[in-house]
């Protein structure tokens, strides 16, 4: 039998797996920007919040903050990185009042995080208080992140038609939300079984208003490309999983 320590790596490993497809979500998103060398009508927004999400659960991994939690930080560290280069690309490709948003927007992250990061090592001194300092943060990050899909539902719910909301990224997003679920409870973990619960509510919200507007759904209607990519946009935002 297949002790919880050994048990709780192992989902782990599979957690970071389905993690990393959704952090991939965005990219052709982003090979139709660089190919069309403008940023059109996407916004930068969500992978400016996801870099704090990223940071602060990168935090939380820490053994310094929260031990034995490796497999947070591979995940958050890889997510990290993505978001960056997306990032990236947005501010290279943006207009000047874009790239100014950005730029105030990244000075914040940074401000904000330095912050934390110092007054969580210099006036805690327990993993167990810095753990619920930084646990908190992300729980409140990630139920402000798990607001956005809701705008996905909205359409879905009002259109009576899920074309634009894709069956494969919403099922991943539930596999996700129930595999650190499980990982959660392995080892209990209120911070990480907190905000996937709530990610593993909302998956099942989309899959049930996918099973229920399916049938209603126009396949043969054309959209235009622009808002089509629009709403893909805003269904791939990817949230920093623990």
């Amino acid at each position: 039998m297949t002790d919880p320590e050994t048990a709780r790596t192992i989902v782990g490993i599979i957690g970071n797996v389905i993690s990393f497809g959704l952090f991939c979500a965005p990219i052709p998103t982003m090979i139709k920007i660089w190919k069309m060398k403008s940023v059109s009508e996407f916004k930068p927004d969500p992978y400016v919040a996801t870099v704090l999400n990223c940071m602060m659960w990168t935090f939380y991994g820490l053994p310094i903050v929260h031990p034995d939690s490796l497999l947070v930080i591979t995940i958050n560290g890889t997510g990290l990185f993505m978001e960056l280069v997306y990032v990236t690309i947005f501010f290279i490709f943006a207009s000047s009042a874009v790239r100014k948003k950005i730029t105030i927007a990244m000075m914040i992250e940074v401000i904000f995080m330095a912050v934390v990061i110092f007054c969580t090592l210099y006036f805690l001194h327990t993993t167990k208080q810095r753990s619920m300092l930084i646990g908190i943060l992300c729980i409140v990050f990630n139920v402000i992140m798990y607001a956005a899909p809701l705008t996905v539902m909205k359409h879905v719910i009002k259109t009576k038609s899920v074309k634009y909301m894709p069956f494969f990224l919403s099922l991943a997003n539930l596999m996700n939300g129930v595999v650190w679920v499980i990982y959660a409870c392995l080892k209990f973990d209120p911070y990480i079984l907190i905000p996937n619960g709530l990610g593993t509510i909302s998956g099942t919200i989309q899959l049930v208003l996918y099973v229920t507007y399916y049938k209603t759904t126009n396949w043969n209607d054309e959209d235009d490309d622009d808002n089509k990519d629009k709403r893909f946009s805003n269904a791939e935002i990817e949230l920093g999983r623990a």
